[in-house]
């Protein structure tokens, strides 16, 4: 019935078969049938023995292990090859289906078709690499030889490897937001933890072969949750976090009500105490004035001490309804001259630029906090900023352009030290780093954090850097140490701030998905004055 190929060459026809149940899925928030398969399989490896029958609850009493006859129409469901409907089963005694070993990543060439409804197993530890829907869906997604790389943030990765080296977990069910989500106790799986004894039916749907796991995968918890960044070395500690929207106003980005406020705010001061930075640049505050990097500086000081930190005032926002900006301790660092900024319209989120000298006295050093055009196309991205199929996105000729503009300000305005961070949207090997780097920037988290942990970012399954800190050639013998803090790509969504569809008891007020983005911290050694 499968055939060889993907589509059967018997559909539209009706048929009975015989076969072994293997997965019981007939609820009505399930996937409304069961699967079946020949305990015997035939001489052709390029077709399954194995088939979804499209049940409903008719025939409930149908367990996994129970032999049947089913009679049905043979047809191609967005590519699934299954019985619907199902007219009769009969059940005509007990069997059993052993599963067929599976390994990642699959040859170049080679589809799950071959194995399609079928009983698998596979018998190799894999890593969780993504969990986007997790609690949507129920998903997630694991994956050999590691965690899965944006192609354009480093050398030697591509998406047709990706793609072989993946396989998408699904729960069974076709509930959306389930009160219960799988893979949740005792802890909320990782990015980075390890399954094992994947076993299951092969689904497909959405475009996808999904595993609908027949027992329980075990998770070996090999993603462990720091809780403080690795230590970095020197006498100033310098910080990048994007908020992801930390706004005042309720209703328009970040909280809906005041109680994801207060739950939001607890966890980026969580971040933010963790960090312990003498000064961080932030993104994705709301620009409305102080009011939003107030509030923020205001409740973090009541965990850490009155007047510990102090918020800069931003000399041009720009309009847009975010905007940059920076808090700093003044028992550390002292502001040389006033903060700077660019009117170039090619920021649509202007830079903040501010040059710093430890209270001490001795080298200054300049930060200049930017977050560049974000992927997302619109009707907008023409000409250069359309997507050029290169994996770069949209707006790339923009990101390209704010980079450009960015060696400009630091030239014409002779900033001392430069240190360029914040969320730069656009990944380690793509045209804006290169822009900076070939400007005479070294990107710092190249050069000290080890290649498997400089991501910063998931999306789409992949990580990545796009959180970042690059620095002249003076201040990079000053650079001691830089690393990434994994609070946030690597967790669940489900683990945010938000109240919507979020089971209440997952909530922590903690560091951990305090954001979507992960902070970067870097340590310098900056000589002269005393101490």
């Amino acid at each position: 019935m499968q055939g060889s190929g993907d589509v059967s060459p018997l559909a539209g026809q009706s048929v009975r078969v015989e076969g072994v149940v293997t997965g019981d899925f007939q609820e009505t928030d399930q996937l409304s049938g069961f699967f079946l398969q020949d305990p015997t399989p035939d001489a052709d490896p390029a077709t399954s023995e194995g088939l979804f029958a499209f049940a409903r609850s008719s025939f409930k009493d149908v367990k996994a292990g129970d032999r049947v006859l089913v009679t049905g129409k043979v047809v191609e469901f967005n590519g699934w090859t299954e019985l619907s409907p199902v007219t009769a089963v009969d059940v005509c005694g007990t069997g059993a289906a052993q599963p067929a070993r599976q390994s990642l990543p699959r040859p170049e060439g080679v589809t799950f078709e071959p194995v399609e409804s079928m009983l698998v197993t596979f018998p190799e530890p894999l890593t969780v690499s993504d969990h986007y829907n997790l609690g949507r869906f129920g998903e997630v997604t694991l994956s050999s030889e590691g965690r899965v790389f944006q192609p354009t943030d480093r050398p030697g990765v591509d998406a047709a490897g990706n793609a072989r080296r993946t396989l998408l977990v699904d729960d069974g069910s076709t509930r959306e937001n389930p009160p219960v989500i799988p893979h949740t106790d005792p802890r909320t799986v990782r990015l980075g933890d390890t399954a094992f004894g994947a076993t299951g039916v092969l689904g497909y749907g959405f475009g996808k072969y999904r595993l609908q796991p027949t027992k329980p995968i075990n998770f070996l918890r090999t993603s462990p949750r720091l809780p403080a960044p690795f230590p970095v070395l020197g006498n100033v500690k310098v910080a990048s976090f994007n908020t992801l929207n930390w706004f005042t106003t309720l209703g328009s980005r970040g909280a809906s009500n005041a109680g994801e406020q207060q739950r939001q705010l607890t966890k980026l001061v969580a971040a933010l105490k963790g960090m312990n930075a003498d000064v961080v640049g932030l993104m994705e505050v709301q620009n409305n004035g102080q009011t939003a990097v107030q509030a923020l500086v205001d409740a973090l000081n009541a965990e850490v001490g009155a007047g510990t930190y102090a918020a800069l005032a931003h000399p041009y926002p720009g309009t847009d309804l975010i905007h940059v900006t920076m808090i700093y301790k003044p028992g550390r660092l002292r502001p040389v001259g006033a903060a700077q900024s660019s009117t170039d319209p090619v920021f649509r989120r202007p830079p903040l630029i501010q040059t710093f000298r430890r209270v001490q006295g001795g080298q200054p050093f300049t930060m200049i906090v930017n977050h560049f055009k974000s992927k997302g196309c619109d009707d907008d991205a023409t000409g250069p900023d359309a997507d050029q199929g290169d994996g770069q996105s949209c707006y790339n000729g923009e990101r390209v352009r704010q980079a450009e503009a960015t060696l400009g300000l630091i030239d014409s305005l002779g900033l001392p030290n430069p240190l360029v961070l914040g969320d730069l949207n656009a990944y380690g090997e793509e045209d804006p780093i290169d822009t900076l780097e070939t400007g005479g920037l070294t990107s710092v988290t190249k050069r000290f954090v080890p290649a498997p942990l400089r991501y910063s970012y998931l999306f789409d399954g992949q990580v990545g850097e796009l959180d970042h800190a690059l620095v002249g050639k003076d201040l990079l013998k000053r650079v001691t140490s830089a690393t990434i803090w994994h609070i946030n790509a690597d967790e669940s969504r489900i683990l945010d701030y938000n109240t919507e569809y979020n089971p209440p008891a997952l909530y922590r007020p903690d560091a951990f998905r305090s954001s979507d983005h992960d902070p970067v911290v870097i340590g310098l050694t900056l000589p002269g004055g005393r101490g």
